[in-house]
């Protein structure tokens, strides 16, 4: 390939992973990337586990024989299998050398430095590959995985040239990762209540506003369990704002637990003393079980004085819910209820009858600005 095509190839490599939103995006674009740009016919990217002394395969691309799918869930490697990678490599590095490729062939090593492995080689007899190119990824200054991009046996056998050209796209990638992990991060700091680790209200917010469109057009199951955390003005007032944040972590902490007895069920703080739970396509009977087990666990955390418990499930007869505001209203509601005649159990909208004192809450005029707080649309009209 000559060097106006390898330019062209680490510019569009370059450029896929940068219009990648999602991790997998950017693995998948940087093995494709990799996989055009050294002519080869088969690519694959790992990542270097070290907790787990592993490498673990995180996308193939091209040619894939019968047992390898695009995103594996369980295809991870032994490191000692692959020893070049914690043995062979870091001895150069700590001798001055940098994390060059290497190629291998179905009869063994051909280019580069010795890096010889007998499962890579057999590998490639095994799938029908001639040869392949092996190019750490370092980023920070550590090893953090590998690109593997491999040859039918027809085809030319990579050469020195096509090693160095590896090393090369292996630094583009790695600076694409670390550019995909900064923004991953960003996100998940804009999604994420930085005091508990759970869900925040903008989470919340997107997914509601998502179920609710599924709920219009398939009939899905939306439930929301919305808490106030008892007594917590009293523990910051006589023991300082830090055990009150320790008693906001200990409840998060039970939250979460709850939350995860229920597939798919997102756990969030709302802001203050408030949390939920948002519940898409269970039961309203088991996410009512659910925080019935939520009131019990909050009562029994030595600091607070429990929960007040609120749920609203288009499960149950409250109306139609056409919007995320509506479901927030008869959830918030309900909890306001729960909190007025101190409810060990959650109260539900829309179990009491026809005339349910909760969905006429909810459906009442707006109150008046001061007397209840926070969620979205409470001082509006209720669609």
């Amino acid at each position: 390939m000559g060097e106006d095509r390898r330019l062209k190839a680490v510019v569009a490599l370059a450029q896929g992973m940068a219009a990648a939103h999602t991790s997998r995006e950017s693995w998948r674009a940087a093995a494709l990337g990799a996989c055009h740009a050294l002519a080869g016919s088969f690519a694959a990217l790992s990542m270097w586990e070290r907790e787990l002394g592993r490498l673990r395969v995180l996308v193939n691309v091209g040619e894939r024989a019968p047992d390898e799918v695009e995103f594996p869930e369980g295809e991870a490697y032994p490191v000692h299998q692959f020893p070049e990678i914690t043995e062979f490599l870091h001895e150069r590095w700590a001798g001055g050398g940098g994390p060059n490729a290497w190629v291998e062939t179905a009869d063994g090593p051909a280019a580069g430095p010795a890096g010889y492995c007998h499962q890579r080689v057999a590998a490639l007899r095994r799938r029908g590959r001639g040869c392949c190119v092996v190019a750490p990824i370092v980023l920070n200054g550590r090893a953090w995985g590998e690109l593997y991009v491999a040859r039918p046996a027809a085809d030319p056998v990579f050469d020195r040239a096509d090693a160095d050209f590896a090393t090369v796209l292996a630094s583009v990638i790695a600076a694409g990762i670390a550019q995909t992990e900064r923004l991953e991060e960003v996100r998940r700091l804009a999604f994420t209540d930085a005091l508990t680790g759970l869900a925040n209200r903008r989470a919340v917010d997107v997914r509601l506003d998502e179920a609710v469109e599924r709920h219009k057009a398939a009939g899905v199951v939306i439930s929301l369990v919305v808490c106030d955390l008892n007594g917590l003005k009293r523990v910051n007032d006589t023991r300082g704002h830090a055990v009150g944040d320790r008693l906001l972590e200990r409840f998060g902490s039970v939250l979460s637990l709850c939350g995860a007895m229920l597939p798919g069920t997102l756990a969030a703080r709302l802001g203050g003393d408030e949390f939920c739970l948002l519940a898409v396509g269970p039961a309203a009977d088991e996410v009512v079980r659910i925080a019935d087990e939520l009131c019990r666990r909050a009562a029994e955390l030595e600091l607070g004085e429990g929960v007040a418990c609120g749920v609203a499930s288009t499960e149950d007869p409250i109306g139609p819910v056409r919007s995320a505001r509506r479901l927030f209203r008869l959830a918030d509601a309900a909890q306001y209820r729960a909190k007025a005649v101190r409810a060990a159990k959650p109260v539900v909208a829309g179990r009491e009858g026809p005339d349910d004192p909760v969905v006429r809450l909810a459906d009442a005029p707006s109150p008046t600005e001061g007397e209840r707080r926070r969620f979205r649309g409470r001082h509006e009209p209720c669609p």
